[in-house]
C-alpha cells in the first residue's frame, strides 16, 4: 500500500463491502481504472456520451501529465531485467500487463499516450511525442480495445449542454452532487443498472482471460498481474460499483471521477482508497 499513501486521495465510504467472488476478477489481478483526457465536448460542456471527439490539447496534456506520475510512481510495461535490480526497487515496480480501452477516440487516445509514455520510462514532453500525443517508443505495449468499455449511451441527451440536463429530464429524474448532475433514464440512455450489468459482464470477461491463459503472462508474474483500464466518467465508477458490489447512487454522490484519474481496484485495496492520482476539475 505504499505506492497508495503516496498518492491517493483518499475516498471514505460508509461501508464494509467486499469483492464480488463470482464476476470480479480472482485475488491476483490488480485493476487500474483510468479515465480519459479532456475531449472537444467536455471543453464546451457537451455531454459527450458515444459521440466521438478526439481529445483536446489540455486532456493531451493531462493524459501526459498522468502517465508521467505513473512512471515516477513506479509503472511500467516493461519488467526489470537487470540481475542488479534490488528487492526494494522491484517490489516498488507495477508491470502492467495489459492495456484496455474503449473504442471511443478520446479514451484510446489516452491509452495510446500512457502506454507509449509508460514503455520510455521517461516523462513526456511535446516534442518527444507524436501527432496524436503517444510517445514513440519502439516498445510500446498495444492497447487493445473492448466494447464494453465505452461509455454510457446518453440517448436524448448526447450532444446536449450539460447544463440543460434539469430543464430536459426534470428534477425527479436527476441524481444532483456536489460537482456533477447525474440524469438516470432519459430515452435511448443506458441506465447505472444497466452499466452495472455491462460492467460484471466485464470483469468475468477479464477473469476468464486471466484463468484461461488467452493473456501470455509469465510465471514468476502469476501472483501480481495489474492491467490498466482507460474508459469513462459514468462507467469508470459502476466498474468500481461492480467490483466492489456497492450501491450506485452512493457512489455517484461520493466521489468524482475526472479526466484522467486513476482508479485501484483490488481485493486488498479497500473501497475508500480508490484513488492513485486525481484531478481537481470538473466537467461533464
Amino acid at each position: 500500500m505504499e505506492l497508495l499513501k503516496r498518492n491517493q486521495t483518499a475516498i471514505y465510504l460508509n461501508t464494509h463491502s467486499t469483492p464480488l467472488p463470482v464476476t470480479t476478477p480472482s485475488s491476483m489481478v490488480k485493476i487500474y481504472v483510468a479515465r480519459h483526457g479532456q475531449d472537444l465536448d467536455n471543453a464546451k460542456g457537451i455531454l459527450n456520451g458515444h459521440r466521438n471527439e478526439p481529445l483536446s490539447e489540455l486532456g493531451r496534456q493531462q493524459a501526459r501529465d498522468v502517465g508521467t506520475k505513473m512512471v515516477m510512481a513506479g509503472f511500467t510495461t516493461s519488467p526489470p531485467t537487470s540481475p542488479s535490480t534490488s528487492t526494494r526497487e522491484a517490489t516498488s515496480t507495477t508491470v502492467l500487463t495489459a492495456i484496455y480501452s474503449s473504442p471511443l477516440k478520446r479514451a484510446h487516445e489516452t491509452a495510446k499516450i500512457f502506454a507509449g509514455i509508460l514503455a520510455s520510462g521517461e516523462g513526456a514532453s511535446t516534442d518527444s511525442t507524436t501527432t496524436d500525443g503517444s510517445s514513440a517508443s519502439n516498445n510500446t505495449m498495444e492497447v487493445k480495445v473492448l466494447d464494453d468499455l465505452i461509455e454510457r449511451d446518453f440517448g436524448i441527451m448526447s450532444g446536449l449542454p450539460a447544463s440543460s440536463i434539469l430543464e430536459k429530464v426534470g428534477s425527479d429524474h436527476v441524481l444532483r452532487t456536489e460537482t456533477i448532475n447525474y440524469f438516470l433514464d432519459p430515452a435511448g440512455a443506458e441506465t447505472f443498472p444497466d452499466l452495472i450489468a455491462r460492467a460484471k459482464r466485464l470483469l468475468a470477461f477479464i477473469q476468464q482471460q486471466f484463468e484461461e491463459g488467452t493473456v501470455d503472462i509469465d510465471k514468476e508474474e502469476a501472483d501480481q498481474i495489474s492491467i490498466l483500464l482507460v474508459t469513462h466518467g459514468d462507467f469508470g465508477k459502476m466498474i468500481y460499483c461492480a467490483y466492489y458490489n456497492l450501491d450506485w447512487r452512493d457512489v455517484l454522490k461520493q466521489f468524482h471521477f475526472g479526466n484522467s484519474e486513476v482508479l485501484l481496484l483490488a481485493e486488498n485495496s479497500p473501497p475508500g482508497y480508490a484513488h492513485v492520482f486525481q484531478t481537481l476539475q470538473f466537467n461533464a
